[in-house]
């Protein structure tokens, strides 16, 4: 069943991806858009509730706009990556700015790799650009899809711009490998996402609400001795962004348990509560519930 929903869909979106961002966009506003929202009404009640419990003292009405604005966004986001299929190297570097990227170059300077940490804000599928502001290795930490053929696809549209997919399950054993290398890598965390209930370590507030938080980058950070950054994922305008690198933390010897999670948790959250609409609140983030005893 894999290999014919790849054939049949595959297809399509090969030739849609070959149109200008201005005409996708057009497809976004005018075809998707009503599509998801309207008829097929895409998670809409996880949205929903998501946002009610995240933001308990705006209105409904005022919910119910950062819902929108959301739906467009995710449509936006749909026929943007789409895109990366096609885009030419040079628009998409005109595309993403970099700012503060001399942080990553004085880490390195001084013996450090580095562990960047960002969330599922603005577009991270095309946080590939990470790679076109310096000229270590990047590795790009991720999931691997159950179907193969799309997997195919995804990573070869993920790793045209310079960057280095590792499945998760991998990454101990990569560092590792890099290390007795000697080569300088930045390894990308995307921190958000929720834990299985038999890895649940910790419990954080996030949101206005108890949040399980996976503590990889963390660990991997202080048993490495890495650099941790934060990447800020910020739309300036349709089809443009800008990644921020904010330091959160450069010899990580002496931080205590846990200082480290919170810190991107907190950066992620501000970035939310400010432009609400470019967080992916379709995703299922507080389907586990803190146990009493946690």
């Amino acid at each position: 069943m894999h290999l014919i929903g790849f054939l049949l869909s595959y297809p399509v979106l090969w030739l849609i991806s070959l149109l200008p961002l201005r005409v996708l966009y057009l497809i976004s506003d005018y075809f998707l858009f009503p599509l998801v929202y309207y008829v097929i009404r895409y998670r809409k009640r996880v949205v929903f509730e998501n946002l009610r419990n995240a933001f308990p003292e705006k209105s409904e009405a005022e919910r119910r706009q950062i819902a929108r604005k959301f739906y467009h966004y995710f449509c936006d986001i749909l026929v943007e990556t789409i895109k990366l299929l096609h885009i030419p190297e040079k628009e998409y570097k005109k595309r993403i700015k970099f700012k503060n990227g001399e942080i990553i170059d004085e880490l390195f300077a001084k013996g450090y790799n580095i562990i960047a940490v960002t969330g599922h804000y603005g577009n991270w599928e095309w946080l590939s650009g990470v790679s076109n502001a310096t000229p270590y290795q990047n590795m790009s930490l991720y999931k691997p899809l159950s179907n193969k053929y799309y997997e195919k696809v995804l990573t070869r549209m993920r790793t045209r711009f310079g960057a280095h997919l590792v499945p998760i399950n991998e990454t101990m054993r990569r560092m590792i490998e890099y290390r007795n290398q000697g080569v300088r890598v930045l390894s990308c965390f995307i921190a958000d996402q929720t834990p299985l209930p038999s890895r649940i370590q910790y419990w954080t507030r996030f949101l206005n609400q108890d949040t399980p938080m996976y503590l990889g980058a963390e660990k991997l950070a202080k048993s490495f001795h890495q650099a941790v950054i934060f990447l800020k994922i910020m739309r300036t305008r349709r089809g443009y962004y800008e990644i921020e690198v904010v330091k959160l933390f450069e010899d990580v010897s002496q931080i205590h348990d846990h200082e480290i999670t919170e810190a991107h948790v907190r950066e992620l959250e501000k970035l939310i509560c400010e432009k609400p609409e470019y967080w992916l609140w379709t995703h299922r983030r507080w389907k586990h519930k803190k146990p009493a005893n946690a």
